[in-house]
């Protein structure tokens, strides 16, 4: 049977279409199973993945939480930190009077007129911004010395914007520290963390209120330990260095690691530089903080010598071997030094277990210890070694 073009025309455009038809149905098929695998894998359904896939699966060992992706981790991890410690920092706002001249040029107003700049000075009230963080939640809030000290008043501002005058506790000139009371209850308080466990390298959070911009949070590592602002800042010192933005304002406040652990006392920064921050050490504040609370004096170590560093040029003249330690250049009458036998000229190679490099260092040592400790000094006097033992007293006021 023979069929006319037209209808054979017809029948071929059917049988095409319903092939078309059917290789679009089986692609979206294909497609759609194929897509679903990362899903799959989110899951915990097994997946083929091919060998070199972007996709890279790991198994925890056993009892262990496989971590996030780290971009993740990292940004919900310091907002989450900066969110719940946030609530505990303070905006310290003081004020203090000042003296100050109104004659620029006050030596030659007294050569001329015989007038002293001292006469004419006045009074000025001078406001200042800085931060601090609660320490316990019956209303203690710690702070540096140098925000508070000598100011007529001060008033602190919680996070949630409540204000409250508050009152010097105790003050720790030498560290840098102070404890403001306000009268409040059920505050949030920080977590004290534990400096002595810190590393370079590891996450630093600084939350301040620099220029009075409440609240800023502000992120980087812990740059070095054991800094020094006394001096040659290559010496030994007590403060952690840090990259973490710290500016005018942020003193007091809180640096955290990345557990929402308070690990510093945000103090200082080097105005030229960039990223040069400093901080005290939490666990010194640790070790004054009750005493600071409870407002009771603070008495601190002391040998009682002025001392110099050793000098390879001194090392050869006292024929001494090691290039390195203290030189005692003299000792104060009725000191624990004098009662001990130390001399001028008596260079400390050891202070107890630890080998002395330099001043700072032997600063250091003498410092964490408490008046009445006894120490074994390790000198070097007349061409030979001598062991004393010294009975730390406590540092005269003046």
């Amino acid at each position: 049977m023979s069929l006319d073009n037209s209808s054979w025309r017809k029948t071929f455009v059917s049988y095409v279409l319903v092939a078309v038809v059917s290789v679009l149905i089986t692609g979206l098929v294909f497609l759609h199973f194929a897509g679903d695998n990362h899903t799959f894998a989110a899951t915990g359904a097994v997946t083929h993945e091919p060998a070199s896939s972007a996709v890279d699966i790991q198994i925890a060992p056993s009892g262990q939480v496989a971590a996030q992706p780290s971009g993740y981790m990292l940004k919900s991890s310091i907002a989450d930190i900066a969110e719940r410690v946030g609530k505990a920092v303070v905006n310290i706002d003081t004020k203090r009077t000042v003296k100050v001249s109104p004659l620029p040029f006050g030596d030659l107003f007294y050569e001329f007129f015989g007038i002293r700049q001292q006469e004419i000075s006045r009074e000025v009230e001078v406001p200042a911004i800085a931060s601090g963080f609660i320490v316990r939640t019956d209303g203690y809030v710690l702070t540096n010395n140098h925000v508070v000290e000598g100011a007529k008043e001060i008033v602190v501002t919680l996070a949630d914007g409540r204000k409250f005058d508050g009152k010097i506790m105790g003050r720790d000139s030498r560290n840098d520290l102070a404890i403001v009371k306000i009268e409040a209850k059920n505050l949030p308080a920080v977590q004290l963390g534990d400096s002595d466990a810190i590393r370079p390298g590891d996450f630093a959070i600084a939350i301040g209120n620099p220029y009075g911009l409440q609240h800023t949070v502000t992120a980087g590592i812990i740059s070095g330990l054991a800094r020094s602002l006394d001096g040659d800042p290559s010496e030994t010192g007590i403060y952690i260095q840090t990259d973490a933005a710290i500016n005018r304002g942020n003193s007091g406040g809180p640096l955290i690691n990345i557990d929402g652990r308070v690990v510093g006392i945000n103090t200082a920064i080097i105005a030229q530089a960039q990223g040069l921050g400093f901080a005290v050490p939490v666990n010194v504040a640790k070790n004054v903080m009750d005493d600071l609370i409870s407002g009771k004096k603070l008495t601190y170590p002391w040998i009682g010598v002025q001392l110099q560093d050793l000098t390879s040029e001194l090392a050869e003249h006292f024929e001494l071997r090691e290039k390195h330690g203290a030189v005692v250049a003299y000792v104060y009458p009725d000191s624990p030094a004098e009662k001990a036998g130390l001399e001028g000229g008596d260079i400390i190679i050891r202070f107890g277990n630890t080998e002395i490099k330099n001043i700072t260092m032997l600063q250091e040592e003498v410092r964490k210890r408490k008046a009445g400790d006894k120490v074994v000094i390790q000198v070097w006097r007349n061409k030979s070694y001598m062991l004393i033992t010294v009975t730390l007293g406590e540092m005269p006021n003046e």
